[in-house]
């Protein structure tokens, strides 16, 4: 399995596409919040804003994307963020777009963590899709990581199990447990 995978490296990308979330959540570069709403400033909680659409681009690393949630709270503290209901898209230069959506999404900017959870549901332009309920990425460690089951589809092959392991820096993806894959030959070859 490792060899396959270090030979399909879109798959990987996909991976390396979420890590870039995180990554620019923090990152430097031209912020623009097209539409929101401000429901309200909770006392002791933070900044709360209904529907928002909030647009990112960063030339000197040619990267954007945009988030759009039903919900986001800001900490008081602005060391964190949790947003609801989410679709976030990734369009880096030369590479493939990538979509993701869910439920639920918490940032942490002292730790690097970016938690995901609920219905995550991510493709990309290339073909890729990956399905589960949650995610954790470290950002500092460049690692994203599950205990929960995961589904990953390529043009000719699926893979599912449960728990999985990514070193980003080193691109290595490991599934933990109770894996299945399924290729099909005629795809692998055309």
């Amino acid at each position: 399995m490792t060899g396959f995978l270090k030979k399909q490296w879109p798959l990987v990308g996909l991976v390396l596409l979420l890590a870039l979330v995180a990554l620019y959540l923090t990152g430097s570069g031209k912020e623009i919040i097209q539409r929101t709403v401000v429901k309200e400033i909770v006392q002791g909680e933070g900044l709360k804003l209904k529907d928002i659409h909030y647009t990112h681009e960063d030339p000197d690393k040619g990267v954007k994307w945009v988030l759009d949630a039903s919900e986001v709270l800001f900490s008081q503290d602005k060391s964190s963020f949790l947003f609801h209901n989410f679709e976030l898209k990734v369009e880096p230069e030369n590479k493939p777009w990538f979509r993701l959506t869910g439920k639920k999404g918490n940032y942490f900017r002292d730790s690097g963590e970016l938690d995901l959870r609920g219905d995550l549901n991510g493709n990309s332009a290339n073909g890729y899709r990956f399905v589960g309920e949650h995610m954790l990425l470290n950002e500092r460690r460049g690692h994203l990581s599950t205990d929960k089951p995961i589904r990953i589809f390529g043009p000719f092959f699926y893979v599912t199990g449960r728990g999985m392991v990514a070193d980003l820096r080193n691109e290595r993806l490991r599934i933990l447990s109770n894996v299945t894959t399924v290729l099909d030959r005629e795809a692998l070859y055309k």
